[in-house]
């Protein structure tokens, strides 16, 4: 069962089409990897599906509801959340407040209750802060030398990406788009990550996709993958399919396959 599906979607940027025609389905449960050459389109993509940027044509639909012109916040409320190819954090915000940011798409208290502070917003508070918790002990044996007053800007890179995952997963996502995740991080780390993307999905029944470079990744998370060239969708299938796909190869290496 398809979790969203997206139809003749397309995107220009002056006289540059990022996304051009693109179809394309992501099924409730699956891991999926987005893959191409840079400038392929792929961050573009994501940037569409969270309502970052709006289409110029085509339709994104997200459990039977077409999400083209949401607000990113009321995408995220519907269940799809996101981290970004750069770090995006609160440098002065200490290590739970940052996932706890996530939790305000889950809450109902306004400013003047936040002011008051009546017992229905402490209770609130208290279940935002619980939540924020569990999402950073989800990474276990990782969470050594964090504390959760910890000032993000003190973190490890590797680190730093962690905590955006958690505040992700803070958000209670069906679907969560990790655009890649193991940037800067050593194959150690990007070892982890690969048991820590199955978990997620396992463990906590978040439908996956992804966008990434490193191979080693890609073949050893993906159930299915997906292959962007200018835009458009040039291959699907598993990690064997695609990689010896011709098109494939020529895309990344700008040549025939066939050719010496």
């Amino acid at each position: 069962m398809a979790l969203f599906e997206i139809r003749e979607l397309s995107k220009d940027f002056g006289g540059v089409r990022a996304v051009d025609g693109l179809d394309l389905d992501v099924e409730d449960g699956e891991i999926l990897c987005v893959i191409g050459p840079n400038g392929a389109g792929k961050t573009t993509l994501f940037n569409l599906v969270t309502g970052m940027i709006q289409p110029d044509h085509g339709s994104i639909v997200f459990t039977g509801q077409n999400v083209v012109g949401l607000r990113p916040s009321q995408i995220l409320e519907l269940g799809v959340a996101r981290t970004f190819q750069n770090v995006r954090l609160f440098p002065e915000m200490s290590v739970l407040e940052n996932v706890m940011v996530a939790r305000h798409c889950r809450t109902r208290s306004g400013m003047l209750k936040a002011v008051l502070r009546p017992p229905s917003f402490r209770r609130e508070e208290a279940e935002t802060r619980q939540r924020a918790e569990q999402a950073l002990a989800f990474f276990g044996s990782r969470l050594v030398g964090w504390r959760f007053d910890t000032p993000a800007r003190s973190l490890s890179y590797a680190n730093r990406r962690r905590l955006e995952i958690a505040r992700a997963l803070a958000s209670e996502p069906r679907l969560l788009l990790l655009d890649e995740p193991t940037a800067g991080m050593n194959p150690r780390e990007t070892t982890e990550l690969i048991g820590l993307i199955r978990r997620i999905r396992d463990e906590l029944g978040i439908t996956i996709a992804l966008i990434e470079h490193d191979m080693r990744l890609v073949k050893g998370v993906s159930e299915r993958v997906l292959v962007l060239d200018y835009g458009q969708l040039i291959a699907a299938g598993g990690y064997d399919e695609v990689a010896s796909n011709d098109r494939v190869i020529e895309a990344y290496l700008g040549r025939k396959a066939s050719a010496t």
